[in-house]
């Protein structure tokens, strides 16, 4: 048993930053999803409108996870802070137009049920979160 959980933790520490993107990702889709059913079935908001508000609470929890916990940002200070805030933001303002796109694309233009289409598009964005992530925001300096 400790033979196993020692290879499972070299696994781990090997791929750790896929791992906990994979993991800080998911609970971001969950929260993301959740928001976004609240808004649309619960607060009858149009399915666009809730799309963008669920959008606005995630990504404020997915930058302090993807800072903290995934790419273990070593930005300190107000100016490294915002200049990397402000490159995440972008990035995310750029995939929610993409998500906003497929959303319209598959509802509006394809008659596809809107939490279908939800699921399709945040599974889009967040492959395309995390290479622009790897590459431009969180990269080794």
């Amino acid at each position: 048993m400790k033979k196993l959980f020692q290879y499972g933790w070299d696994m781990y520490k090997k791929h750790e930053e896929g791992i906990n993107y994979l993991i800080f990702g998911f609970l971001a889709f969950v929260l993301n999803y959740v928001l976004y059913f609240i808004f649309e079935s619960l607060l009858h908001m149009n399915y666009m409108l809730a799309t963008a508000f669920s959008w606005v609470l995630t990504v404020v929890f997915a930058y302090w996870t993807n800072h903290t916990f995934v790419f273990k940002s070593k930005n300190e200070g107000a100016s490294g802070l915002f200049k990397e805030f402000a490159s995440f933001i972008s990035a995310r303002i750029a995939t929610e137009l993409l998500e906003l796109l497929l959303m319209y694309l598959m509802v509006d233009l394809a008659g596809i049920n809107s939490y279908i289409a939800k699921l399709v598009g945040q599974t889009i964005v967040i492959i395309t979160n995390y290479v622009l992530s790897k590459i431009w925001i969180f990269k080794e300096k």
